[in-house]
């Protein structure tokens, strides 16, 4: 067995490599071993899945693992999106949930993903112990499994469907009749977990829509299921195509991540999303409190921020500490640029879902297209650009990396370097409030480079420097 290691979202690996039952079982056991040390295993534990290959299979092994354990278990009874699974922990109050779930990553991926009782993402202390707890482990036959039929007759094993209950609750956060004014909306689940809790309720409400990608294939039409622009080029020409259609909206596997298209088939970048949701919920719905993001999202959430005379808080990347801030309700909205967010009131998990109902709310709203309220965002506030690059680092590279990257340089292309900021990795805040973020990936040779800026010709000047930075001569 190799070595489990947990990441910003859980344990991931290849399936039929070191995604196996067996392995399965070990990190099901230190996750109920861990639950009962904490004094919460009485309140049960959900267990979901993804519209991955062979997700029903590994749920129900980890349902066996659990009633082995004498510990009450919900099964979801079909796939089940990641925010779902969160909201259902807080209405049923559980020990919280083990969910079967790669993501965005390519299908030949599945990954198990632990949300303790509060209903975000497990906090490092949290899968530290599982790690340890599954690594010592590793090799035993260190489980006691029940059959179903039988965890079903001691009322150890509940099978729920928590689709109903939580687009009821998601009604009282988002107006779906206001969107009903767009006419017509593009739907996009990408054949995850997403299929009917967009579409659904949105007929419902008198909008038409275009649905494309809405049927389950664990293959996810030979593409990672991630809706950047890069992947739904095909859905992107749909908008494109059809006249009628004022919004596309899309989702990736596990529905935590969201994708928008404008009218005119523009993929609009996640980090001004996050920017233009918080100007419309404070502008617009009076809300109030902070806003979180993390270290590598865009500074036009700040500037937005300092408009309406709201506190930021930068978090490490990763949305557990996102989700941390939204459990104690500090914050309005919180988001990630790789397209997670938030809301206060909402589950402390990123939820696409949300993310994509509540942008064709403010579409509806305002009568005019995204790009259109970004153009009079950056009027109010300034133009903000972003981009980010992966460096793939030699063997050379890699050795002297971490000298290269302590150093502070005097500047970046031409503009001096004002602070340096360590929270994920080095982020270097320049003088004329352009920036660039250095961050090691854990598992590859790889170097992911953000940067921004308030023109295009300055941001490709501040790649290029960020990448003659690290590359240099090794």
């Amino acid at each position: 067995m190799q070595r489990i290691t947990f990441g910003t979202s859980g344990w991931r690996g290849i399936m039929c490599e070191d995604f196996v039952f067996e392995n399965v079982k070990v990190v099901t056991q230190a996750i109920a071993d861990s639950v009962t040390a904490s004094g919460e295993a009485r309140k049960g534990i959900i267990v979901g899945y993804d519209s991955r290959f062979m997700g029903e299979s590994f749920a129900r092994e980890a349902a066996r693992v659990l009633t082995g354990a004498g510990i009450t278990t919900f099964l979801c009874v079909r796939d089940t999106p990641t925010p779902v699974i969160s909201f259902e922990i807080l209405k049923r109050g559980t020990a919280g949930a083990i969910n079967f779930t790669a993501s965005h990553n390519p299908p030949e991926y599945n990954g198990i993903k632990f949300s303790p009782s509060w209903g975000g993402p497990a906090l490092p202390q949290t899968t530290n112990d599982i790690e340890r707890r599954a690594n010592e482990m590793a090799g035993e036959i260190c489980y006691k499994e029940c059959s179903l039929d039988e965890a079903v007759q001691k009322g150890l094993l509940v099978e729920i469907d928590p689709m109903q209950s939580y687009l009821e609750d998601l009604a009282t956060k988002v107006d779906l009749a206001k969107i009903a004014r767009l006419g017509t909306v593009a739907v996009n689940p990408l054949y995850g977990t997403a299929r009917g809790y967009l579409a659904e309720p949105l007929k419902a409400h008198g909008v038409k829509v275009v649905s494309m990608n809405a049927n389950r294939d664990p293959y996810f039409g030979g593409f990672p299921p991630e809706p950047s622009e890069k992947y739904i080029q095909d859905f992107i020409k749909l908008v494109q195509q059809d006249p009628s259609i004022r919004l596309g909206i899309a989702t990736d596997g596990d529905a935590d991540r969201f994708g928008i298209v404008d009218a005119d088939g523009s993929f609009i970048e996640p980090n001004y999303i996050i920017a233009l949701l918080l100007d419309y919920l404070v502008r617009v719905k009076g809300m109030t409190g902070g806003v979180g993001r993390s270290v590598a999202t865009s500074h036009l959430v700040d500037a937005v921020a300092r408009m309406h005379g709201v506190e930021v808080f930068e978090t490490p990347v990763g949305f557990k500490f996102i989700g941390e801030l939204i459990s104690q309700d500090k914050i309005i909205i919180g988001g990630e640029e790789s397209a997670g967010l938030t809301i206060k009131g909402h589950v402390p998990e990123k939820d696409g879902i949300l993310a994509c109902l509540l942008v064709a709310e403010m579409v509806a709203h305002e009568g005019k297209p995204v790009k259109t309220l970004l153009e009079e965002l950056y009027g109010k506030v300034g133009r903000y650009l972003t981009k980010r690059v992966n460096i793939t680092l030699s063997p050379e590279l890699e050795e002297v990396f971490p000298q290269r990257i302590a150093a502070t340089p005097a500047g970046f292309a031409g503009e001096p370097v004002k602070e340096k900021i360590t929270v994920d990795g080095n982020k270097f805040i320049l003088q004329d409030g352009s920036w660039l973020l250095f961050r090691k990936s854990g598992t590859e040779p790889v170097v992911r480079l953000y940067c921004e800026a308030s023109t295009e010709e300055r941001l490709q000047a501040l790649v290029q420097a960020g990448r003659e930075f690290i590359v240099g001569s090794a």
